[in-house]
């Protein structure tokens, strides 16, 4: 009997990593991207304004003094014509530092003049100019292969236009409990019967991990109806069951591998709750098969089972610390 860190070993020594798919970006969060991503073009694209204010030559202001303003850039604005010594021009957060100009001086920092603006205080050569590049320069990795693509991945995706990229596919995974004495939820329960919870919570944990379970229901307690169920469920990337995997005479999961000719790399771990566990490959499809109890079943998910499917996703940290 495996230890459970031999059991989690062996299990991320088996399973088989998904396919890459091409996927809009706005489909592709929480998934791991599958290609480097390197800049087109320089970041920020031009010279440009940090604040909304006065692009000003900073040699024109090293004491209290009044310029006349010669010009305006917006955002989005054309660049026009280079800022004359002696002069302002106002500027907004973004617009293109005219030529000539090497410092910015935000509009809280100026006071109005009948004859132009006023600056009260000495201006630092270079002051709130982002320059052209000074981000990321075109060439550059911005988002590596093998990246989470969270909310700042994506936001830089877009910033560089990419519409489209590569990320690994979502496992399909396919839920399976077993057993006579259950019933789905909302279903009549009678004194001898369980609500079927796992199916639900398992499928709640593999959404959770960007994952897209099936629920194939319940197999009843027979051979028959736990191949048939199994075997629906090998269409899937991946099959989880619950229960029907101890050695009771009517617990017929480890059976059915057999029959189906799966190749079982261990059938008991050395972890409580959850030592009924099983791990079976048929092909290159993992079988998970946990025991019946909600609090066995879900340890075992999130300790074996969770690990392997994001390896499966492109996930390079798949252990919580």
């Amino acid at each position: 009997m495996p230890s459970f860190e031999e059991a989690r070993a062996t299990i991320l020594n088996q399973v088989p990593l998904m396919g890459i798919e091409r996927a809009s970006i706005l489909d592709a969060g929480g998934r791991v991207l599958a290609e480097d991503i390197m800049a087109p073009w320089d970041m920020p694209r031009w010279t440009n304004s940090a604040m909304d204010g006065y692009a000003v030559c900073a040699a024109d202001c090293q004491q209290p003094t009044t310029l006349p303003v010669s010009g305006f850039i917006p955002a989005g604005g054309s660049l026009g014509s280079p800022i004359q010594p002696g002069t302002a021009v106002k500027i907004m957060t973004g617009a293109p530092v005219p030529a000539g100009a090497d410092a910015i001086v935000p509009v809280e920092d100026t006071e109005e003049a009948d004859d132009g603006v006023h600056f009260p205080k000495p201006i630092k050569f270079g002051a709130h100019i982002r320059h052209k590049g000074e981000d990321v320069q075109t060439g550059e990795c911005v988002v590596p292969a093998g990246a989470i693509l969270r909310p700042a991945e994506i936001g830089m995706l877009a910033s560089y236009g990419k519409i489209f990229v590569s990320v690994f596919r979502p496992t399909r995974v396919a839920v399976l409990a077993t057993g006579d004495e259950l019933v789905e939820p909302g279903e009549p329960l009678g004194e001898d019967r369980i609500i079927n919870s796992n199916t639900l919570a398992l499928a709640t944990a593999l959404r959770e991990i960007g994952a897209e379970p099936t629920i194939l229901g319940i197999a009843r307690d027979n051979r028959e109806a736990t191949r048939e169920k199994m075997l629906e469920g090998l269409k899937a990337d991946a099959l989880i069951t619950s229960a029907g995997v101890s050695t009771g005479d009517r617990d017929f999961v480890r059976t059915v591998l057999d029959e189906l000719g799966a190749e079982t790399l261990f059938h008991r771990v050395g972890i409580k709750p959850g030592r009924p566990t099983t791990f079976a490959r048929l092909g290159k499809t993992p079988i998970f098969c946990l025991p019946g109890n909600p609090v066995s079943t879900m340890v075992t998910f999130e300790e074996l089972v969770r690990p392997a499917l994001l390896k499966m996703m492109g996930h390079s940290r798949v252990i919580k610390p």
